[in-house]
């Protein structure tokens, strides 16, 4: 009988002892410690790259709300729809005809600008003149799985790379020893990994997810091994690889598997401390609200956001999923619910857009807060509650190049529709994309014979939300 074996049989008998391999075999990097991105190797994919124009920022802080703000409660105030409230809509929705619902929160003037934001958000009105608040947001699905889909990866039915991945891919990040894009959401999310996925780019750049905010990254511990045995057996993996490879070569999956083993070892030393927060003082934990129940957990959200890109990640998506994971999805109990949800999210959103300013990273950090899409201004039969709405919302952008203390756009008189600079999804990623130096029509990645991109086939750059 035959002594021979191949690949496939000697990983079954020595399977065993690979997750020591897999953990050690980056010790060779040790020569280099806390690896920054300029010394990075230059094949290493997720090595800084110069965008393709001066950049006016150099991250991303998205911040998400799974569900639909209503637009006509928070930033987009409409005196007509209060005026008329309870009277029949003038427009019809799905065929129907449905009451008018004004909003039960009062509005005020804030900061120099004096754009107007609700009482239901009265931590973050306060930075008001730091916001940029697009009123005429529009997209093209009215279903949380579609809407959501299109918001972060650009396309509502099939699997495409999402918003972190592209950028990570155009632009690597600034600290090789963790994740490029960091995504984090304590409850579950529609369409899971889709959100935050590479789907066709290499595996790469798909974002790292973050769910128990306790123990942020499992398994980070070394193992107790000595470097001569972690020495042979990194040698050892290298060789299998490189025989598995051979035949593969446009298979990128072993290659992303193996820098993923690298960024895991990497991370041992720099993970534990960018995601430990007790180092922060008390004023900062009670800026972000980390110290009350009802905002500690995004507080949390926020506070780890900062640290993250402050150490180099290069974009962070924050999902509001606390208590369901589709928060804002108010059908019914649109005042209970709305309040919740504000009182979570609106002193931590203040707490980082203040801590950023203050720190001098809001200048070149993008920050970007809304839905995917917004509520209508009709009543939801006769509830306390609003239906989906694309065809005009909400979304506000911070820092990194953008316009503060101004609104762009606008919808009509009751806030059915954006009648005033109209921005699709296509439009917003296109400009996020520039506000970091990339050309959105120029980052494509072939794929199944077709360069496809973030924006697919359309796009313009919002100037008018520039600096």
């Amino acid at each position: 009988m035959s002594t021979d074996i191949n690949r496939r049989e000697l990983l079954r008998r020595t399977g065993g002892g690979f997750g020591a391999l897999a953990l050690a075999a980056l010790l060779a990097d040790e020569a280099r410690p806390g690896m920054a991105a300029d010394s990075a190797p230059a094949e290493y994919p997720l090595a800084a790259k110069a965008p393709h124009f001066v950049a006016r920022a150099k991250r991303v802080i998205f911040l998400f709300m799974p569900g639909g703000p209503s637009q006509v409660d928070t930033f987009d105030p409409k005196p007509r729809l209060t005026q008329d409230d309870g009277k029949p809509s003038p427009k019809l929705y799905l065929g129907q005809q449905r009451q008018l619902l004004g909003s039960p929160w009062k509005f005020q003037k804030y900061g120099q600008s004096g754009l107007e934001v609700s009482e239901l958000f009265p931590h973050t009105a306060t930075r008001i003149d730091d916001l940029c608040v697009v009123r005429s947001m529009v997209t093209d699905d009215p279903n949380h799985p579609g809407g959501c889909l299109l918001m972060n990866t650009g396309e509502r039915v099939f699997s495409r790379p999402s918003l972190g991945a592209w950028v990570t891919y155009g632009l690597g990040t600034e600290n090789q020893n963790l994740p490029g894009f960091v995504a984090i959401g304590p409850g579950p999310i529609i369409e899971g990994a889709r959100q935050y996925g590479a789907s066709f780019l290499p595996a790469t750049y798909q974002g790292t997810f973050v769910s128990n905010l306790a123990q942020p990254l499992r398994n980070l511990s070394s193992l107790q091994v000595t470097r001569e045995r972690q020495r042979r057996e990194l040698d050892a993996l290298a060789r299998l690889n490189e025989l598995h490879r051979e035949p593969r070569a446009d298979d990128d999956r072993l290659n992303a598997r193996i820098e993923s083993f690298e960024l895991a070892f990497r991370m041992q030393t720099a993970a534990p401390e960018a995601f430990d927060l007790a180092g922060e003082t008390a004023a900062t934990a009670a800026m972000y609200g980390v110290d009350q129940p009802a905002t500690e957990a995004f507080g949390r959200q926020c506070l780890l956001a900062r640290r993250l890109i402050e150490r180099g990640v290069r974009f962070v998506q924050l999902y509001h999923t606390t208590g369901g994971f589709q928060p804002w999805d108010q059908h019914s109990g649109l005042k209970a619910g709305h309040e919740k949800n504000a009182l979570a999210t609106d002193r931590p959103i203040a707490g980082l857009l203040s801590d950023l300013k203050a720190r001098g990273l809001l200048d070149d950090t993008l920050v970007i807060w809304g839905g995917e899409f917004g509520r209508t201004p009709a009543c939801e039969g006769k509830t306390d509650g609003r239906d989906h709405h694309p065809f005009g919302f909400t979304m506000w952008l911070a820092g990194g190049g953008t316009r503060g203390g101004m609104a762009y756009g606008a919808t009509d008189e009751f806030g059915w529709d954006a009648i005033e600079n109209r921005v699709h999804v296509h439009d917003l990623h296109a400009t996020i994309l520039h506000l970091l130096g990339l050309d959105h029509e120029r980052l494509t990645y072939r794929f199944a014979g077709r360069d496809f991109r973030l924006t697919d086939v359309s796009g313009e750059v919002v100037q008018g939300v520039l600096t």
